[in-house]
């Protein structure tokens, strides 16, 4: 998998963020719909006390008791006949609060319907005949069949006097337009507060009228009549006993609206199914215009309206809400649950019994629920998952970016080597301070080192060669003379020249074997601690014993100066440094061994009186295969010094050779920087 689809992988993982908080927020979620059930369960307990004391008195509207809903007005109408500015007319036919019964419509048998509505003052009616021809009144020819209603008002049972008692109107027109009602025994008195308008309709007729507001809780009911039969024909309300009229209590509203909270509803329904009290308040804070919403509001309240749907969908099913007309049948109405209304919005419902056998309905709106559930939360869900976004962006293009330097660099590393594993050039330096950019110069200084290793492999065979090409000439010249030679002293030079330049290939081999068996012995070495001056010291008089020609002394402490390490390691490498002393000092010239003890550590020096080093050789002394020899070349490969850095090395320390000047004497010398034991 590459570097790319790991860094995927690991940002997508980010996304489990936000479904933990999304199943937070359902729990949430859930734990408050059970807080405001019971919550709008004891605030309905309480509703319906208040409506309970504020309906004594009030005789309950039961199931089977005829009623006239009487629709809320807050303006006049115009009795013009049509229903063109009563409730509901904007929204349709289906919206209009039609009463009564249109049965026999479909059968073509007039049918009659109704709606009520009050200003407070007057009560109006809108009469409506289908199915029906109509026949108007003709003065001249009273008894003659014809359409009219007759209607009844009935006052409430507690009326005493003259308003207690019954009254009637008939109503007739002699041509479609404006009518008045009239009374009495004979129909002979016009009652000029009864009035109104007649027109045709496509299928019958209808009426509209004005009447003074009945009291509370007055019966009324109205007919139909177009013949002059014993009953006569047509249609009315109920008439024994005769509907009771219902309108809403404003008063019982007026009580229930301080009571509710923002995104609250409430309702009061009769036995019957009558709504006498309706009141609803709105959250006090509305919605911002969409236009008004800045972009990144806009992609918040796409997020905010997306985290609702997802809740919603993992909230329980709502059942059908009740219907919110001005009737309702009671045992359609849930006792308490999620409902659904006809515009998608969800409810949390919850009913209470109310004096009279009234029932109480309470809703709470489940978007204000979710505002406060989710508002917060959501919006900090919907930030979150936003910025998870952005940071995968940002993690995918780090790693394309990290990728494209990766692959650069794999590219460098595979053009600077060739198909047959030589190394052809070089690595282009990185200014980057990262890990990436550090790797990226260790891998050049890697491909440097190996560059120079390939070069120092492609000149140790020339060098070898060059190094065995002498001996074994040496050692062929004198086999085909020895085979020429006729006197024995001729043979035994020629022995001896062969034998020497035998000794010199074996010096040859074992100079080539000594340093690889060096390294190998490091790794069986074991370290101790031993005292350098006392190794220095002896092994110095050592050499003065065996070197007459020589003034070989040592200087330096003969205690003091303990490290850690192999201390015949130490002794070779101090013959190795005497021995090519030697070479360089002329016969009895001086050569100083000394130590001292310095802040970085043991510095063990070897000063030889003789030729300088040169300046500018640009050659690496300590090197394989190096001398500086003049005319000495023969038996010496230039292992010496690479031996003495291996085993300095080996201890930690480094090893070093400069020009110097000891008591007045020119020379050169090399310096042994060695960690102290206690280092």
């Amino acid at each position: 998998m590459t570097l790319k689809r790991q860094l995927l992988v690991a940002s997508l993982l980010m996304l489990l963020i936000p479904w933990a908080g999304l199943q937070f927020v359902l729990e949430l979620d859930d734990a408050l719909r059970q807080q405001a059930r019971e919550q709008l369960r004891m605030q309905a307990k309480r509703l319906a006390g208040t409506a309970g004391d504020a309906l004594i008195g009030q005789t309950p509207v039961t199931s089977g008791q005829p009623a006239i809903y009487v629709e809320p007005l807050d303006r006049s109408l115009n009795l013009d006949g049509y229903p063109d500015d009563w409730p509901g007319y904007e929204e349709g036919e289906q919206a209009q609060p039609w009463q009564g019964t249109d049965a026999m419509k479909d059968s073509g048998q007039p049918g009659l319907q109704w709606q009520a509505a009050s200003d407070g003052r007057h009560l109006y009616l809108l009469i409506r005949i289908s199915n029906r021809k109509p026949t108007l009144y003709d003065p001249g020819n009273a008894d003659a069949p014809h359409d009219r209603v007759r209607l009844w008002l009935q006052p409430p049972d507690d009326t005493v006097g003259v308003a207690a008692e019954d009254r009637s109107w008939l109503i007739r027109a002699t041509a479609p337009g404006t009518f008045y009602a009239v009374t009495g025994a004979d129909n002979d008195t016009p009652d000029y507060r009864v009035t109104g308008s007649w027109q045709s309709t496509r299928s019958g007729w209808q009426l509209e009228l004005q009447m003074p507001e009945p009291p509370a809780g007055s019966r009324l009911g109205f007919a139909a009549r177009w013949s002059n039969d014993n009953p006569p024909a047509g249609v009315s309300t109920p008439v024994k006993p005769m509907p009771v009229l219902v309108r809403p209590d404003h008063g019982l509203e007026r009580q229930l609206e301080p009571r509710l909270n923002p995104g609250q509803s409430v309702r009061v329904i009769e036995p019957g199914g009558w709504v006498i009290a309706r009141q609803q308040l709105t959250p006090g804070q509305a919605r911002p215009e969409f236009d008004q919403l800045s972009p990144l509001q806009v992609t918040e309240q796409i997020s905010l309206n997306a985290l609702r749907a997802l809740i919603r969908f993992y909230q329980p099913e709502p059942a059908e809400a009740v219907n919110g007309g001005s009737q309702l049948a009671p045992d359609t109405v849930p006792p308490e649950g999620l409902v659904q209304h006809d515009d998608g919005s969800i409810w949390l419902l919850t009913t209470e019994p109310v004096f009279g056998g009234r029932t109480l309905i309470l809703e709470q709106s489940l978007d204000q629920l979710l505002t406060l559930s989710g508002s917060t939360l959501g919006s900090v869900i919907a930030r979150s998952t936003l910025i998870i976004v952005g940071l995968t962006l940002v993690l995918l293009g780090y790693a394309s970016w990290l990728s494209w330097r990766i692959t650069r660099l794999q590219r460098a590393v595979s053009a600077s080597v060739d198909e047959d594993g030589r190394i052809t050039g070089s690595l282009p330096p990185s200014g980057s301070d990262d890990e990436l950019g550090q790797l990226q110069r260790h891998f050049s200084q890697m491909v440097d080192r190996l560059h120079g290793y390939n070069r120092y492999l492609e000149s140790f065979s020339r060098r070898l060669s060059h190094e065995l090409k002498t001996p074994v000439a040496v050692v062929r010249s004198s086999l085909e003379n020895l085979s020429h030679s006729e006197s024995e002293s001729e043979r035994q030079q020629y022995l001896e020249r062969a034998s020497a330049a035998t000794d010199r290939l074996r010096q040859i081999l074992n100079g080539m074997s000594e340093a690889a068996r060096l390294e190998q012995s490091f790794d069986h070495a074991d370290k101790e601690h031993f005292e350098l001056a006392e190794v220095a010291s002896q092994a110095s008089a050592a050499y003065q014993s065996l070197d007459p020609h020589h003034q070989i002394r040592y200087v330096g402490p003969e205690h003091g100066c303990a490290m850690t390490g192999s201390p015949e390691l130490m002794v070779q490498l101090l013959d190795k440094l005497v021995d090519n002393a030697r070479d360089f000092t002329p016969e009895g010239g001086l050569i100083q061994v000394e130590l001292e003890g310095h802040p970085d550590g043991l510095w063990l020096s070897v000063f030889n009186e003789g030729s300088a080093l040169p300046g500018d050789s640009g050659t690496d002394i300590f090197g394989p295969f190096v001398s500086l020899r003049e005319g000495q070349e023969e038996g010496h490969l230039g292992q010496g010094l690479l031996i003495a850095r291996l085993i300095a090395d080996f201890h930690g320390g480094r090893v070093e050779a400069a020009n110097g000047v000891q008591g007045g004497i020119d020379g050169v010398r090399f310096r042994v920087i060695i960690p102290t034991a206690n280092s």
